[in-house]
């Protein structure tokens, strides 16, 4: 009898080896190649095109046309798609357990279960009666809407061949296993192999596929990276168990702009739109204390104002700490040499702690100035105007940055009552001021906190 072949593959990158070997060469991580059988399968079904042996085309030749998107009663999830479900695309899903991603996707179900479409759910990790209870609870009662609980790719493939619908969902891919493929469900082998063939049905019958993903420990999705790469959209779900609001993200996007955000509130009747973040990332917010300054952040093709919070503190040891939540922690400590070298603010022995109200993580580099004020204010122990809104990228020697977007920033703070707006010289050229605000150009960080920091 042959012997069987084996080899070890990655679960994190999906590298194969023919040996193992304990730290992957690829991603770098430890223990975690995993011995899987080598099974030779046929490849005759495996092409995206109707038949094998097609020709290539001219692009000037091809004929395209506007597909209608499908519209959920969702605008916020709309947005982040691009305009709507794309037919023929496949949409992966990812976030912590119990950040709420069934409870969207069953909303989104009978949303479009509502308009006449038959819709089918699929669940790998629970009944059809502990998916109805969730239903109940969430008042999801269309005739449209059908669920399966089931595991097996060819039975699920079957079941869609049969029902023919206008949208999919799978809960989640990490519980789907194919017969051809000895693996364990969930290993590198298998979410590549069903992955693929959730892809072929896709592009072959114009049906719109969502699944779940998975999250590790990191919170990065679980499973091999390649399936990021294989899926149209990417889509992480944020937020915090203990906190009622949620962040859907959009890292990936083949039909709109990436890094789209939109903002939901869990209920007891589901997820709710927040129609405008900005209010309810500042409602909270104290004035006329140290430490507190508002920026206007772009999130997409959204303006989103937040508030950074900064506590300066002398240090009780030898070494000062800096921490920061929402914003990269390696930021403050370049913002604070900055401030040490250009402004002359002696920060080597104190503490710096700076924060983003309401949960929201910001990237982008128009976010320095606001919290470079923000720990300078905390220094001095002064207060900024409560109705300032910075905004601006501070370089190395000390300059202000233009940013990109001033306009749509500008008319966020105006629509939320602020009187001023900072912002570098530079984006001054043609810009269109609303008579309502006052908009002021610095060129360095010394000429911002004379005008912001109330002395």
């Amino acid at each position: 009898m042959a012997k069987k072949k084996t080899s070890f593959v990655c679960r994190e990158c999906g590298y194969e080896s023919p040996k193992w070997m304990g730290k992957c060469p690829t991603c770098q991580q430890w223990n975690t190649l995993e011995e899987e059988l080598v099974i030779k399968t046929s490849t005759k079904h495996r092409g995206l095109g109707q038949q094998s042996g097609q020709k290539p085309e001219k692009i000037t030749a091809i004929e395209t046309k506007e597909e209608p998107r499908m519209k959920t009663d969702m605008p916020e999830l709309n947005r982040v798609l691009g305009g709507g479900v794309v037919p023929g695309s496949l949409v992966l899903i990812g976030g912590d357990p119990g950040i709420g991603k069934s409870t969207l996707l069953l909303q989104i179900t009978n949303q479009l279960a509502n308009k006449g479409n038959p819709v089918l759910y699929i669940s790998g990790e629970e009944s059809v009666r502990q998916t109805k209870l969730r239903a109940d609870r969430l008042d999801v009662s269309s005739d449209q809407l059908y669920v399966l609980s089931e595991t097996n790719m060819s039975i699920i493939s079957a079941q869609i061949d049969q029902l023919n619908p206008s949208l999919v969902v799978i809960d989640s891919i990490q519980t789907v296993f194919k017969d051809e493929v000895t693996s364990a469900p969930g290993s590198v082998s298998q979410v590549r192999e069903c992955t693929g063939e959730l892809m072929r049905i896709a592009k072959t019958k114009h049906i719109p596929i969502f699944i779940v993903g998975h999250v590790t420990k990191e919170g990065a999705i679980a499973g091999p990276r390649m399936l990021e790469h294989m899926v149209d959209t990417v889509l992480y779900f944020e937020g915090e168990r203990h906190h009622s609001y949620r962040i859907l993200r959009g890292v990936k996007n083949r039909f709109g702009s990436t890094n789209e955000m939109g903002i939901f509130e869990m209920k007891e009747s589901g997820l709710h739109e927040v129609l405008n973040p900005s209010e309810i990332f500042l409602e909270e917010r104290s004035q006329g204390v140290a430490g507190s300054t508002v920026v206007a952040s772009m999130e997409g093709t959204r303006p989103v104002l937040v508030e950074i919070q900064s506590l300066i503190s002398p240090t009780s040891f030898g070494q000062a700490r800096r921490m920061a939540t929402g914003i990269d922690h390696n930021r403050v400590p370049l913002l604070m040499a900055v401030l040490e070298k250009r402004v002359g603010l002696l920060m080597q022995n104190q503490d710096a702690y700076v924060k983003v109200a309401g949960g929201i993580k910001l990237d982008e580099p128009a976010i320095d100035l606001a919290v470079a004020i923000s720990i300078a204010s905390s220094f001095k122990g002064k207060a900024c105007s409560p109705y300032d809104v910075l905004i601006g990228e501070v370089g190395l020697t000390g300059e202000i940055r233009r940013v990109s977007r001033i306009e749509q920033r500008i008319q966020e703070a105006n629509k939320l009552g602020f009187k001023r707006v900072i912002i570098p010289a530079r984006n001054l050229d043609g810009l269109q001021i609303p008579d309502s605000i006052e908009v002021i150009g610095v060129n360095s960080i010394q000429e911002a906190m004379k005008i912001s920091i109330i002395e």
